[in-house]
């Protein structure tokens, strides 16, 4: 475990929820009985309108929606939700916080919220009722929405965990009877892929979620963006030694992953044109939701595994990250948090994660106990994304600066330039350095 986790992750004097096994293998738990009961009272004639990524899995929209409707039905507030893509509801919550005008409530990726922190509700009353009652929010979470350790800027949602896919009879097939562990054999099943004409196949544009691979090769070798002080340190002896491992990589990809964004590997794969990416859980959530019977063939071939540990020796998971940000421009503040109260409680919660089959890994300790964690053991290795990862912004402090970076794609471009050859890795990492330090101004 990284240092992250290795502190305690328990809100206040929470304790975790208590969980018992019923007759049919399904988890459930009871929410801390010191929990205060919490609810804000709308304003009257309040009306909400919600702007929220939407990707690929039809299952977290649907019991979204109904969620909403019941939210509706229960107070009477109407709410509007505008779905966009992810690259979209960036540079629109953008332009929002900016004017002052657009959504009550956005939910947004990484650390977005710290590019405009001051444009944003005071959610700690919401969050510290929640912490106490679920057992806890990871420590990630704190990072990206707790910036100063007290105030809290938005709602934790969860992460879309990303971990690698495989088929597993090409694995087998290259001579590999289990998924290697650590980067040198990583490195071997790559290459063995790349041989059988079953390769492998990573994104390598600005992908808000599938670039941030690159997150965990940088780490796995030892180098970061900066460090605990938050000095640039990118252009360091591990990072030149992660990017050749990366040139090792690229070499056994597929054509045309330099311009490859979240959805790319999703078809490729699916295609059957590479037996290996990075992806969240939607891929197996296809096999399992298509009518197309060549996609549903894949089902029981695809597997789920961690990232291999690097020379540093630990697990560095990175994953994409979901806030909930309210706007501080809305006219119906206690609305918005009702609303988002009722959306975390485990009434609405439970059957949201269940329905998306495990896309979104929790940010409550407590709801990585439900049942869709182990209802499929394919759904378990996606459970614990929140409670590994690392903010992406790590060793440093997030703020500004980390945001403005990770949404500049400075570590993806790095690494792209360096693995595809457009520059020698020296030059790449210099490049990062540069591009960084504008952030990070000292």
């Amino acid at each position: 475990m990284n240092s992250f986790n290795r502190r305690k992750f328990l809100e206040g004097s929470a304790g975790v929820a208590a969980a018992a096994t019923v007759g049919s293998g399904a988890a459930v738990f009871a929410p801390a009985v010191h929990a205060q009961a919490l609810a804000f009272k709308p304003e009257k004639d309040a009306k909400l309108r919600v702007l929220r990524w939407s990707r690929f899995v039809q299952g977290d929209i649907d019991a979204y929606m109904v969620n909403v409707k019941k939210f509706t039905e229960k107070t009477g507030i109407e709410v509007r939700v505008d779905n966009e893509g992810w690259e979209d509801v960036r540079p629109k919550a953008a332009v929002a916080a900016n004017t002052g005008a657009g959504p009550d409530i956005i939910l947004g990726t990484n650390d977005d919220a710290n590019l405009y922190p001051d444009k944003l509700l005071d959610v700690t009353d919401l969050c510290t009722y929640l912490g106490k009652k679920y057992g806890g929010w990871y420590p990630a979470t704190e990072a990206y929405l707790r910036p100063d350790g007290k105030k809290w800027i938005g709602v934790p949602l969860g992460a879309a965990g990303a971990m690698l896919v495989y088929r597993q009879s090409h694995v087998k097939a290259a001579g590999f009877d289990t998924f290697p562990k650590d980067t040198t054999a990583f490195m071997a099943l790559l290459k063995a892929l790349k041989e059988k004409g079953t390769p492998p196949g990573f994104a390598l544009g600005n992908a808000t979620g599938d670039g941030l691979w690159t997150n965990w090769l940088i780490w796995s070798h030892g180098g970061k963006l900066v460090d605990k002080d938050n000095k640039v340190v990118i252009d360091s002896p591990e990072t030149l030694k992660a990017l050749e491992y990366a040139k090792e990589m690229y070499a056994t990809f597929i054509p045309g992953t330099l311009s490859w964004l979240d959805p790319n590997n999703n078809k490729a794969f699916l295609d059957s044109q590479i037996s290996l990416t990075n992806n969240g859980i939607s891929i197996y959530y296809a096999t399992k939701n298509s009518t197309d019977e060549k996609v549903r063939a894949l089902r029981d071939d695809i597997f789920h595994a961690p990232y291999p540990i690097g020379p540093v020796g630990v697990p560095t998971e990175s994953h994409l990250f979901f806030n909930q940000m309210v706007m501080k421009y809305t006219k119906y503040p206690l609305a918005a948090k009702e609303f988002l109260r009722f959306m975390m409680e485990q009434e609405q919660f439970d059957p949201w994660l269940t329905a998306a089959g495990g896309y979104i890994a929790p940010p409550l300790d407590a709801y990585g106990k439900i049942a869709v964690w182990t209802s499929d053991p394919k759904h378990t290795p996606y459970r614990d994304a929140v409670k590994n990862m690392r903010p992406a912004g790590y060793a440093g402090r997030l703020g500004y600066a980390s945001a403005g970076a990770g949404a500049d794609f400075i570590i993806v471009n790095m690494v792209a330039e360096a693995a595809s050859g457009a520059k020698t890795p020296k030059e790449a990492a210099e490049r990062a350095q540069k591009r960084a330090e504008r952030y990070y101004k000292v």
